[in-house]
């Protein structure tokens, strides 16, 4: 296990399965004490173990980072229990994909809610212990749909959003030893994007190896591929990075 986080508090929104379980175990491993939040506090459980079982220290913690009031009191559970949050990965997310002329407006409001909103509200929540610490890191997920994807009006421009978000955190935060920097996942093998594929009527498997063959490293990416990046950002190693956001997507971006 590495000591980089050693003694520092970590929370990872949306934690409880894919990218998210694979950015806390990734902390969990680097030293820090990890809280994983989701919607459903019961299904964390599988990852605190796993972490927990690797020698780590984790805690499930069910919050709606829609709400001010439940984000509020996750955060000061956390805080009671781990200590002061340091570092924070805003990766809550949900997709409610359309075309425009189908998409409602419930659908949009959710999508932007949870991204948008819940970011906000985590970030607004975090920073008070960060600046007294006069440290933190703050990771916000995006994605490579912010430039512009068919049936995505409500995720694309949501994840556009947190870009800017990322950039005025930045300027907002540096001046008291935070670090506010965005990840934009390409392709990753998930539930997520396994959804997607069955929403289009495309075999998953299928859906893979054409991405791979369009990617110029030849392969789709893992939840492990981002994890490698949070926890780059999270740590000294970055500290003189800030307000960027980083396209993990195998290089699609280039094309």
């Amino acid at each position: 296990m590495s000591e980089e986080l050693s003694g520092r508090v970590a929370v990872v929104t949306g934690a409880a399965r894919g990218i998210g379980a694979a950015v806390a175990e990734k902390l969990a491993a680097s030293g820090a004490a990890v809280a994983l939040v989701d919607i459903d506090e019961s299904a964390g459980a599988d990852a605190v173990s796993r972490i927990t079982d690797a020698g780590g220290k984790a805690l499930a913690v069910g919050a709606d980072v829609t709400d001010s009031s439940s984000v509020d009191a996750a955060f000061a559970r956390i805080a009671a229990e781990l200590g002061p949050v340091g570092v924070l990965v805003n990766n809550a997310g949900v997709t409610r994909d359309n075309m425009l002329f189908k998409m409602s407006e419930t659908d949009w409001d959710l999508v932007m809610g949870v991204h948008l909103r819940g970011a906000f509200l985590c970030s607004k929540a975090a920073q008070k212990h960060m600046v007294e610490q006069r440290w933190g890191k703050i990771v916000n997920l995006s994605s490579v749909s912010a430039l512009g994807n068919r049936g995505q009006a409500n995720y694309s421009t949501a994840k556009a959003g947190v870009q800017g978000f990322t950039r005025t955190l930045a300027i907002e935060l540096g001046p008291f030893g935070v670090n506010v920097n965005a990840i934009a996942p390409g392709f990753i093998v998930t539930d997520m994007t396994a959804a997607t594929a069955e929403r289009i009527g495309v075999d998953f498997q299928d859906m893979q190896d054409m991405t791979a063959k369009d990617t110029p490293v030849r392969r789709v990416g893992n939840p492990a591929d981002i994890a490698n990046t949070v926890e780059f950002l999270s740590s000294e190693n970055s500290s003189f990075i800030t307000g960027q956001t980083f396209y993990v997507d195998g290089g699609r971006k280039l094309g």
